[in-house]
């Protein structure tokens, strides 16, 4: 056909019209995503972040009736981040903190603004004081592709089964990819579960590009610290989150370390003191002090960065944690579930030889980054170590009962199981003797 032809006009005039309605790309909206909730430990708040793609104002509607009106409204701020990426690409992040909440009930929130609003979610405000018994889902290693364990997570936060999650460093795989695309991802795919409960974190060493900048931007953890560690109260527990990175990535400088140190014991000191109230100190950080998988990541070495430490053995965790009484450390970076006996510098300290949990004499570790992500599981030596009580190299995650002072109830949900129970202990310790290891 001639170029010229009045039917060839015609037909370019409908290839670009269908080209316009098909392929370009939608104008920026101010339409919430990515959202999640975190717990600022403040007893009768929390704090709900989200994510639009132009400003806009930061306003949440919330009430107690699942179909009715919204009554209480928040207001927050707004920032701006700026993805390290080349396309240097900016997200418009959303915080409001709703307070006066009232203890264990149950709200309807939606977020946004007169641009847009986001769908209805529920929470559950937590309940205040030590004399309650928490439930909480662990895990980590959980990314945009291959995440196993996620959709029976969904499920299990509809059912109502969980206080809070901790998950245990190791995002998306990772968030700073393609421009934070891949981050973007994964915040949309965790919305079922994120938006329903407080989700709490701490970084793990797929978070370290742009100086976890990514990381730092989407959660929102409480206190006024370097965004990479806090501490908060749950039940009768008292949580302190850290960053194991901090001892690989140096070029970050090494006074990070020692900040990080110098808060640790400071936050030990006090929560040790208040032992009286909240009796369990419970640790979660990314990579573990030992492992016994067949890799050659630091824990398989005996002298592990997080463990002893800087060379000189400067600021070193293990001692610090056993010189404070931390009943349970909670780790992840491997990619399988390990438990082990109560230890302290490889020696196992049992309770007894019939009950090693009753009163036992060194922090029990567990080993739990088996959610799900693209780099699959992770194997095991073949003969396990003394200190190593149980291996499963299957994908799943932990639940956590801290049922009162004296008894905490640990469990392994296998998802290559449909869901069944594969490890199941109780940490029992009486509420004498508290502040350190006997």
């Amino acid at each position: 056909m001639h170029p010229f032809h009045p039917c060839w006009s015609a037909c370019c005039l409908l290839f670009f019209c269908s080209l316009e309605i098909q392929g370009a790309p939608e104008a920026p909206k101010a339409d919430p995503e990515q959202i999640h909730l975190s717990y600022p430990d403040e007893p009768g708040s929390m704090t709900v972040t989200w994510t639009t793609w132009v400003p806009a104002l930061s306003e949440v509607q919330f009430g107690l009736h699942p179909s009715g009106p919204l009554p209480f409204r928040a207001l927050g701020p707004t920032s701006t981040f700026v993805d390290g990426g080349v396309l240097q690409r900016k997200l418009y992040m959303h915080r409001v903190t709703l307070r006066g909440l009232l203890p264990g009930a149950q709200y309807v929130y939606r977020c946004g603004s007169r641009q847009g609003w986001s769908r209805r979610f529920r929470f559950r405000a937590l309940k205040s004081g030590p004399h309650w018994s928490p439930r909480l889902v662990v895990f980590g290693d959980l990314g945009a592709d291959n995440p196993k364990a996620l959709p029976r997570l969904r499920r299990d936060t509809q059912q109502g089964m969980y206080d809070a999650v901790l998950h245990v460093g190791d995002f998306a795989y990772n968030m700073d990819q393609d421009n934070g695309r891949v981050g973007d991802k994964f915040m949309r795919l965790i919305e079922p579960v994120a938006a329903n409960l407080p989700y709490m974190t701490c970084p793990g060493n797929h978070e370290e590009r742009y100086n976890f900048s990514n990381y730092k931007a989407r959660f929102n953890m409480p206190g006024d610290t370097e965004g990479l560690w806090y501490s908060w109260d749950v039940g009768p527990a008292h949580i302190i989150s850290f960053s194991t990175e901090v001892y690989f990535y140096l070029h970050y400088g090494r006074q990070l370390v020692e900040r990080q140190f110098h808060w640790l014991e400071n936050d030990l000191q006090k929560a040790n003191k208040n032992r009286a109230t909240r009796p369990w100190i419970i640790t979660m950080g990314h990579r573990p002090m030992y492992c016994s998988n067949l890799d050659l990541d630091d824990c398989t070495w005996h002298e592990s960065k997080v463990r002893k430490g800087l060379p000189g053995k400067l600021f070193g965790l293990e001692d610090l944690f056993y010189k404070y009484g931390v009943d349970l450390q909670l780790w992840a970076h491997e990619h399988s579930y390990e438990r082990l006996w109560p230890i302290y510098n490889y020696k196992v300290f049992n309770g007894s030889q019939e009950k090693p949990y009753t009163n036992p004499r060194g922090p029990v570790h567990i080993i739990t980054g088996s959610a799900g992500c693209e780099e699959k599981l992770t194997p095991f030596v073949l003969f396990p170590r003394p200190w190593s009580a149980l291996r499963v190299k299957e994908y799943g995650y932990t639940r956590l009962h801290i049922l009162n002072g004296t008894h905490i109830h640990i469990q392994q949900v296998s998802d290559d199981q449909d869901g069944k129970i594969v490890d199941d202990i109780w940490v029992v310790r009486p509420p004498h003797n508290r502040t350190k290891y006997l």
